[in-house]
């Protein structure tokens, strides 16, 4: 047992302390942000909107994603990732306790896009900070950490989340998430002043290449956007499937969600350090990943099994430990090509863009032809996605671009 644990603390080693840090900064934000798992029942529930407007609210929460997300890599390429971190987390914070006294339709939908253009303007901003404070042979373990602390926070927030509805109210999750964001905020400027901490790998592009010009990129971001319309079904109508067909509480959901982060928290960064030392290629793991993901939705089907929905969980997030961190890395690595604000920004557009139409999506189809069906089309969705995945690591070996690191 204490070789084993030994095995696992070697996994984090070699990882720099501005790395730790934007970790920890993460983590308390990330455990803060418990109101978005409960977003769908909040408005169904104590707002009495219908589905189809929850799908608009969804909508107009991926369209403030997305215009956050550019401007973030536009701003962080030109005033740096330091000032735009600092800036959207305090401002985020702020807006998430006014969001609670918006209560009619037009007023919430404009709330949310509001919010997650100043939110989503830290994502490129961050990507950078990391690419900037990691060896280049740490990357993908650099990212697997943030994720670890994203995870770590959300296997939380939902518990404390469900915990907080069901002893005071709905409203406090709002208080929790702003004052969080605030303290991730002061941590952040304690911490990762550039005037103290030093950057490991600053790249200067002298000739920089356009994104929007990457063929190669452009296949990798439509297929992230196809995976991320299908993974974000777990939080959105998901949670609405665990409630209305399984009969779970909010507590209960809670815990299930939590189950994710608990899983990602134990097993993920030693199973990335062992792939990052196979002979699979960021693409060909990211395959494996999507197709993992896209049958923990077929199984939905094949019973009523109250345990199916442990085994989908489980299956969702293993698919999830390997698209993601590979993704994340391709994206840092491809980004080296020319403005990495420009890059990591629509890298994380393309997540902007699956929360537009895939929240939206997931709830129109479960209004018009149920859950079975929905679940049968996300699972068509990532046969596409699969396939698109396919065809990037042919192009990228067609060029001599397809690398194992």
């Amino acid at each position: 047992m204490k070789t084993l644990f030994n095995n696992y603390l070697n996994t984090f080693k070699g990882l720099s302390s501005e790395v730790w840090w934007l970790a920890l900064i993460t983590l308390i934000n990330r455990a803060g942000t418990m109101v978005i798992p409960f977003l769908s029942l909040y408005l169904t529930k104590d707002l009495n909107f219908t589905f189809a407007q929850v799908g608009w609210v969804m909508s107009a929460f991926g369209l403030g994603s997305v215009v956050g997300s550019w401007l973030g890599g536009k701003l962080t390429d030109k005033i740096g990732y330091y000032k735009v971190m600092v800036r959207s987390l305090l401002t985020t914070g702020i807006l998430f306790i006014g969001l609670q006294y918006l209560n009619t339709f037009a007023t919430f939908c404009f709330g949310i896009f509001v919010i997650m253009l100043v939110a989503d303007m830290f994502r490129p901003a961050m990507f950078v900070a990391l690419s900037a404070y990691s060896k280049p042979e740490n990357k993908t373990r650099s990212v697997t950490l943030i994720r670890l602390a994203i995870n770590l926070g959300f296997s939380a927030g939902p518990a404390v989340g469900g915990l907080i509805i069901t002893t005071m109210s709905y409203g406090g999750l709002f208080w929790v998430d702003g004052i969080t964001c605030i303290l991730a905020t002061i941590l952040l400027v304690k911490v990762l002043n550039p005037k103290k901490a030093k950057a490991i790998d600053t790249v200067i592009n002298e000739n920089p290449q356009s994104a929007y010009k990457d063929k190669a990129f452009w296949i990798f971001l439509t297929s992230m956007t196809l995976f991320g319309i299908i993974f974000l079904q777990y939080f959105s109508t998901m949670p609405l499937y665990y409630k209305d067909v399984h009969k779970l509480s909010e507590l209960e959901i809670g815990l299930l969600l939590g189950l994710n982060g608990f899983f990602i928290f134990v097993l993920e960064m030693p199973l990335i350090k062992w792939l990052e030392h196979t002979k699979y290629t960021k693409p060909g793991l990211m395959i494996f990943g999507a197709l993992l993901t896209l049958i923990s939705f077929l199984v939905l089907d094949l019973t009523s099994w109250i345990g199916i929905l442990v085994i989908g969980m489980l299956l969702m997030t293993i698919g999830e430990m390997i698209a993601f961190p590979f993704s994340n890395a391709f994206a840092m690595q491809r980004a080296k090509k020319g403005n990495q604000g420009e890059y990591m920004a629509l890298y994380t557009i393309s997540f902007s863009i699956a929360h537009i139409f895939g929240h939206n999506a997931g709830l129109q189809l479960v209004d018009n032809f149920g859950f079975n069906t929905t679940w049968l089309i996300m699972g068509i969705l990532g046969l596409v996605c699969v396939s698109l995945l396919y065809y990037l690591k042919q192009y990228l070996k067609s060029k001599n671009e397809l690398y194992n690191k």
